[in-house]
């Protein structure tokens, strides 16, 4: 909302509210700054800055993505979009009186009597500073960035008293149960969900019990939240569990390297992989001090970007952080991102044993299918075992139980706990496929053993199970039943999969699984990259003229057969 005030009766304005103890902000335009006073609170904040009275719009979504007041205490529910990522600051004041108990959030620093600026020290959680000043009856809460935390505490340090205020203490919170058990988010589920920007009042949660969701996103942490949650605390969680609610734990922090967000990721994989490990520790802190506990599946927020290489690798990186730090401590990792960049580019690293995977993905694919399908942007063999939400619908409006949230996204869950799998550590990309037969050990013959089952445990050994796996491979395959796994038989497990029309520009997992299954086809070392450039052009071309086959350069499905038969 727009301000009301002009700077041309500022003057005026100031000295009204100083005499009169109103609740309506002054503009002190001559000094750079702003003062707004509210129920006996007066502090200074940047000239730039708007205010907004929550009494006379109490549907305003209060957010922290642009610098400004809000006063008061919202009484509807908020219009605000499904999601907002960014932030810069902003500043909450309202009353203590209308808080009831469950609505105390968590991190409330009281300011000594007689004053109105918070303690030296006052930490900040999830860059939020709470204060409670009981002699002028008011909780502000300000949000920031590491670049405008200075500017907030000092305005936060400046504030006084003035006359107006009428005195009141922080409701005491409700106390939790001595042995409560840490809930595991999002459990077993299969079904539909939704989020919205701010975690909705229990009204309203309630009153969404007539909906077909069972499921809640919650922006639990992250440093690029802008919707205030004032909400979101543990009782609230508590609450929602209780009523069979499951949770969608999401971070919204760092973004690709190739963003214009002002909160990026490093495009040195390093810097980008210990971001990643700092973002989960303050995830993991935030998310248990919500009620949250270890098996719980955090998702990082990473939204759509146009992959680069530098790009791509930066992302990779992070999230390789991002899940060696949740493993650390028992939680699971989850991404959030758009099917078309964050999820074609964590496909084509699958195998890639230079990151980490993260454990569970959400997808961001706006189909209207409320379904786990990736469709093209990822094999459905990857993330298979319950381990995929799809966001299949965004930025809709919707009413239940005669209670309307004006943006929500749509969701649908497949998930469940998961542990790593024997395999997913293994690489399957090598300089050359030479030939392995009984008696062999080492990487190669791991690799061949989760390729012939990947459910298994690789020991390295070509054992005699290995030997019936790949007689039993060969025989479906109509190729020879040696129990040796040779060219032929390298070429066609490589090649075993989905098989999309590739030409040069194509990337993903699909253009690994080619530039392997061409390796072992030809003798010859290719680049596994995942990027279908010249060299991979050239590959396909001479084995197109070896195998007799039309010779394009691209590859079709006569190409895959030939490829999958062993030729």
């Amino acid at each position: 909302m727009k301000p009301t005030w002009r700077a041309s009766v500022a003057a005026i304005a100031f000295a009204l509210l100083t005499a009169a103890t109103t609740t309506t902000p002054a503009a002190v335009a001559d000094t750079g700054s702003r003062t707004v006073t509210y129920h006996g609170y007066q502090l200074d904040v940047p000239a730039g800055w708007r205010v907004v009275d929550l009494a006379t719009t109490p549907n305003a979504c209060v957010r922290f993505d642009s610098m400004t007041v809000y006063l008061g205490h919202q009484t509807e529910e908020p219009d605000c979009p499904a999601k907002i990522v960014d932030r810069t600051a902003g500043l909450v004041i309202e009353p203590l009186a209308e808080l009831t108990p469950e609505q105390v959030p968590d991190g409330v620093v009281t300011t000594p009597p007689g004053t109105a600026s918070p303690p030296p020290g006052t930490p900040s959680g999830e860059q939020t500073i709470r204060v409670a000043v009981p002699d002028a009856g008011v909780l502000v809460t300000a949000g920031h960035t590491g670049a405008t935390e200075q500017t907030v505490r000092a305005a936060l340090s400046g504030a006084r008293l003035v006359p107006g205020g009428t005195r009141a203490v922080l409701p005491a919170r409700p106390a939790k149960a001595a042995a409560a058990t840490p809930i595991v988010a999002p459990g077993s589920f299969q079904g539909k969900g939704f989020e919205t920007c701010a975690a909705p009042a229990q009204a309203t949660m309630d009153a969404w019990r007539a909906s077909p969701y069972r499921a809640v996103g919650i922006y639990s942490s992250g440093a690029l939240r802008a919707c205030a949650q004032p909400h979101l605390t543990s009782t609230w969680v508590a609450n929602q569990a209780a009523r069979g609610w499951r949770f969608i734990l999401t971070d919204v922090g760092r973004q690709a390297p190739c963003t214009d967000y002002r909160l990026k990721m490093s495009s040195d994989p390093s810097v980008a992989r210990q971001q990643g490990r700092d973002a989960a520790a303050s995830a993991i802190t935030a998310n248990t001090a919500l009620g949250f506990g270890a098996g719980s599946v955090i998702y990082s927020d990473i939204e759509g970007y146009s992959s680069t290489a530098a790009c791509k690798a930066g992302v990779l990186s992070y999230v390789s952080g991002w899940t060696e730090a949740l493993h650390a401590k028992g939680w699971l990792s989850g991404v959030y991102t758009s099917a078309g960049s964050g999820i074609k580019d964590l496909a084509s690293a699958y195998t890639n044993t230079s990151y980490t995977r993260p454990d569970h993905i959400w997808f961001a694919w706006w189909n209207d299918k409320a379904d786990a399908d990736t469709g093209s942007y990822a094999p459905s063999t990857y993330w298979a075992n319950h381990q995929r939400i799809h966001q299949y619908a965004g930025e809709v409006a919707e009413t239940w139980g005669g209670v309307r949230i004006s943006g929500i996204d749509r969701d649908y869950l497949d998930v469940g706990p998961r542990t790593t799998l024997p395999c997913d550590t293994v690489s399957l990309d090598f300089a050359a496929y030479p030939r392995i037969a009984s008696g062999a050990t080492g990487n190669l013959v791991k690799a061949a053993q989760c390729l012939l089952t990947a459910k298994g445990r690789p020991t390295g050994t070509f054992d005699e199970p290995t030997v019936s796996a790949t007689k039993a491979f060969q025989q479906a395959h109509g190729l020879a039943a040696t129990g040796e796994i040779e060219a032929r038989t390298w070429t066609a497990l490589l090649s075993t999969g989905d098989t999309p029309t590739l030409r040069q520009g194509a990337t993903g997992a699909a253009v690994n699984r080619l530039q392997r299954a061409l390796t072992a086809a030809s003798g010859k070392t290719l680049a596994i990259d995942g990027t279908f450039g010249p060299n991979t052009e050239k590959a396909v071309r001479d084995y197109q003229s070896a195998r007799g086959l039309d010779v394009d350069g691209v590859v079709g499905q006569a190409t895959w057969a030939a490829l999958q038969a062993g030729r």
